[in-house]
């Protein structure tokens, strides 16, 4: 693929933050932080855990960053006519060489981190961390890219969700309470709302390349329906929690319900680059429910 240029001059290391793609790093955190919290719950929070938890959250989503720069545009998938953030390798700014030993950089940084866990926790971490690393290079590489077969949504709640904060959970306490299962549906489900958005903004040029996303597959109605049912999971988990006996506290996360109403509003009204900016929203959305859902365990 040829890449596109863009007009004004970009130094190195802005090249490299803008593959690092930092603003994702919303969905790192939150996992980490609600997983902290059943810790917390349980009685067992250990800050050296939980730190490296969180670094290895951080450089497992920058490695899964720098291949998607990588894959996506030797798929052409990141093509002149790209609506989402600039993409390093797509526009000449670093070549799909260095980008791929800064995937790889970053994962062994990752590993070290796991290293660390699994001196702590035991051998279910190197499972764990290995998955992790294989779902973020599968995503957008390898023979059979997940994201180009409809798997990313399944893949994001899975990881983002279930993985991140029952691992996290699991390395402090060296199990896995129910509580952790519980939240980790709030979580994973508005991880992979910032999925959704990007997808169905990109549906047109993924539909070109053969990136057959749900959006792609589905339709704009459908992924529109699909945002929805994740928000209202989101906020239905405190709900439930709180009505089989939990506390009003638990309660906490529903203050976000009219923003992720508001939200998904603009995410059915808006199309095309129009729909950048709920991107970030969602995010945000993310890690206030996120934040909430942990300070009201921690209360509770």
């Amino acid at each position: 693929m040829t890449a596109t240029p863009i007009s004004s001059p970009i130094s190195p290391a802005r090249a490299w933050l803008l593959a690092a793609r930092p603003a994702t790093l919303t969905a790192a955190a939150a996992p980490v932080v609600v997983g902290t919290a059943c810790a917390h719950a349980a009685g067992g929070v250990a800050a050296g855990p939980a730190a490296a938890a969180l670094a290895g959250a951080a450089l497992i989503q920058i490695g899964t960053n720098f291949a998607n720069d990588v894959f996506d545009a030797e798929a052409g998938a990141d093509g002149p006519d790209r609506l989402g953030p600039t993409r390093a390798v797509a526009t000449g700014l670093l070549s799909a060489a260095q980008v791929r030993r800064g995937m790889i950089a970053t994962f062994a940084l990752a590993a070290l981190c796991g290293v660390y866990l699994t001196a702590v926790a035991g051998w279910p971490v190197i499972a764990i961390g290995v998955a992790s690393v294989l779902s973020g290079v599968a995503y957008t590489g390898g023979p059979w890219p997940l994201g180009y077969h409809g798997l990313g949504d399944v893949f994001v709640m899975a990881f983002f969700g279930f993985v991140a904060v029952c691992g996290t959970a699991f390395v402090q306490l060296g199990e896995v309470p129910a509580l952790a299962a519980w939240l980790a549906v709030p979580v994973g489900a508005l991880a992979t709302a910032i999925l959704v958005v990007n997808n169905l903004r990109d549906r047109a040029g993924d539909a070109v390349v053969g990136k057959r996303t749900l959006a792609v597959r589905l339709g704009r109605r459908a992924v529109i329906a699909e945002y929805a049912l994740l928000v209202v999971a989101a906020h239905a988990v405190p709900v439930i929690l709180w009505a089989r006996g939990g506390g009003p506290w638990l309660l906490l996360p529903c203050a976000t319900a009219p923003v992720a109403a508001a939200l998904t509003v603009q995410v059915a009204r808006r199309d095309g680059a129009a729909l950048n900016p709920l991107l970030g929203a969602t995010a945000k959305l993310l890690l206030a429910n996120a934040a909430l859902l942990a300070l009201g365990v921690a209360l509770a």
